[in-house]
């Protein structure tokens, strides 16, 4: 009896984890920095698999949209830094997958 009970806690743990695993590698993630008065993102799942065709929104401190754009095959999108004020960048992957990415004035110096 104790021997099931420990074969089926073991496989829902296996299930479980095997769960994790599968979600955690449709994560998407967004890194920008700033080079030259440009914005740079890239934008990648945890597998490393680059988001093509990506919604990129650019928010001010406000929220207010200040443009939009599509990251190339690479993950990648940039745009001119028009004043060193603070932003959130949010990629859209499609299917749920989106992250934001706080780019600071420090950042921008």
């Amino acid at each position: 009896m104790m021997a099931s009970v420990l074969r089926v806690l073991a496989l829902s743990v296996i299930v479980f984890v095997g769960c994790l695993s599968s979600a955690w590698a449709h994560k998407v993630n967004i890194f920008a920095y700033v080079e030259d008065g440009k914005v740079y993102t890239e934008s990648y799942f945890a597998s490393g698999q680059k988001v093509m065709g990506g919604k990129i929104e650019v928010l001010d401190a406000n929220g207010k949209e200040l443009l939009t754009g599509t990251t190339d095959k690479e993950g990648l999108f940039s745009f001119p830094l028009t004043e060193k004020k603070p932003l959130t960048i949010v990629i859209d992957a499609g299917m749920g997958h989106r992250n934001t990415y706080v780019l600071s004035q420090d950042e921008m110096e």
